[in-house]
């Protein structure tokens, strides 16, 4: 399967959209509320609107899934799906600590097999596609990434605004293997995995399917492991687009904390 446009554009569109996002987390912004009471704000909604314009225009055939968007349930019966999170880590954003993201992928028959994901206010980029590999791009720099091959003193990646008493008590039982907790925000937990700078990240809080494609396609091309925390595989452009069993990523099965 040839996704060499498919990844262009992504890539483009991320950046793009980065951008958007940058002109608006500079000055003062309104912040509303969801139905579900997660944040929303202007810079959510620009992001998904030059992201969502540009995937039609580009791949007409494609059904989209974004978080932004109303769900039209006709994409269950497309076997290739773009699922867009427009700006990942609302609540960073908000912050202004600079760990958010936009997330951008491609499944395929249930799998996803394409990922880019960029940090607006570091403009670093990540991506990977089936086939090719994990790359980490940076000052005009690509360079192909791997997941560690740490099994001691292994260094755990912990979210920033989502972390649990469940996470923290996995933490404490497995204190002596760990070297270092890490804080992130976003996505950015599964990149930094990616690249090797992190081993193991748990999650057993709720995310959606447009929370987790991108990061699951990059940890993945760069060999490290994703998995729903009963072990089973995490699929894409499901009816329920709740991911509620909760998920883990390793850089090796040996570091699976238990």
């Amino acid at each position: 399967m040839n996704l060499d446009k498919e990844l262009r554009i992504s890539k483009k569109l991320a950046i793009k959209a980065g951008k958007a996002i940058m002109k608006i987390y500079e000055d003062s912004f309104d912040i509303e509320y969801k139905s579900d009471e997660s944040p929303i704000t202007l810079a959510d909604k620009i992001s998904n609107e030059i992201i969502i314009n540009k995937l039609k225009e580009e791949f007409p055939a494609y059904a989209i899934l974004s978080e932004e968007c109303e769900d039209d349930l006709s994409r269950l019966s497309n076997d290739l799906c773009w699922i867009v999170d427009p700006l990942d880590g609302t609540k960073e954003f908000i912050k202004k600590n600079g760990e958010f993201t936009v997330n951008i992928a491609l499944s395929h028959k249930n799998s996803v097999v394409l990922g880019v994901i960029y940090l607006p206010a570091t403009k670093e980029l990540y991506y990977a596609a089936k086939g090719i590999g994990a790359f980490y791009d940076f000052d005009f720099t690509s360079t192909k990434i791997a997941v560690s091959n740490r099994i001691e003193n292994i260094r755990v990646m912990m979210s920033r605004s989502h972390a649990t008493d469940k996470l923290k008590e996995l933490i404490d039982c497995n204190s002596h293997r760990i070297s270092e907790v890490k804080k992130a925000g976003s996505s950015l937990k599964g990149c930094l995995i990616a690249k090797g700078q992190a081993d193991v990240y748990y999650r057993f809080s709720p995310t959606k399917e447009w929370d987790t494609a991108a990061m699951q396609c990059i940890v993945e091309a760069a060999g490290g492991i994703f998995k729903q925390i009963d072990g089973t595989e995490m699929l894409y452009n499901r009816e329920n687009t709740l991911n509620d069993k909760g998920f883990y990523i390793l850089n090796n099965m040996e570091n699976r904390l238990c």
